[in-house]
């Protein structure tokens, strides 16, 4: 609808609720020499495109299920493989093969009755020594949450349920195990942006 205007307006719209350059730096801070990165669920491409340029000698692999996966990427060319895959597959072609994952804003998106398998196929997916790095969105009562939910509930179509910070870190720690958080955090400009590092 937006035509060339699309990167900007969407890129605005993003920034309302989360600073990519904020969650970047977290990562980079949680792993600044990774090898091999996967990004799980990366969508049209944005966050790739800091990842990209954050690490520069890293081999970058970013999957999604949905059909224009890394369509806005914008970062530097050649950098990423993306593919149209889920977790489970890849976890069952790849195993222990990244050194860092990251998911940004897709737990909320993952059907609860799929989500310790998704999670599960990230830890498969894990290098001995292996960092997951992992940040979601909390409900809240607020009008930004209601602002952010409606955006992801009617923009995308899915049937989002977003899980406070407690919550998440009792799923991950159920998936990865109990003394696998090693770091937690909250990323630019809302504290409902929460972020945990995962390693097993």
């Amino acid at each position: 609808m937006f035509g060339k205007h699309e990167p900007l307006i969407a890129e605005l719209w993003r920034s309302m609720f989360l600073d990519l350059d904020d969650w970047t730096a977290k990562v980079r801070s949680w792993h600044p020499n990774p090898k091999r990165v996967l990004e799980v669920g990366c969508g049209e491409g944005y966050s790739t495109s800091r990842l990209a340029k954050a690490f520069p000698k890293a081999e970058i692999v970013a999957i999604d299920i949905m059909p224009q996966v890394g369509r806005l990427y914008d970062g530097p060319e050649g950098r990423v493989n993306f593919r149209m895959q889920t977790a489970e597959a890849l976890a069952a072609a790849e195993p222990g093969s990244f050194d860092l994952v990251i998911m940004c804003d897709v737990i909320h998106h993952i059907p609860e009755d799929v989500r310790s398998s998704v999670l599960g196929a990230v830890k498969a997916l894990l290098a001995p020594d292996g960092r997951f790095a992992v940040k979601d969105w909390a409900r809240s009562v607020s009008p930004i949450h209601l602002l952010c939910f409606s955006s992801d509930r009617f923009l995308t179509g899915d049937q989002v349920n977003f899980l406070k910070p407690t919550e998440a870190k009792g799923l991950l720690a159920g998936v990865f195990g109990n003394d696998s958080v090693r770091d937690s955090g909250w990323v630019k400009p809302w504290r409902n942006n929460y972020a945990f590092l995962i390693q097993p």
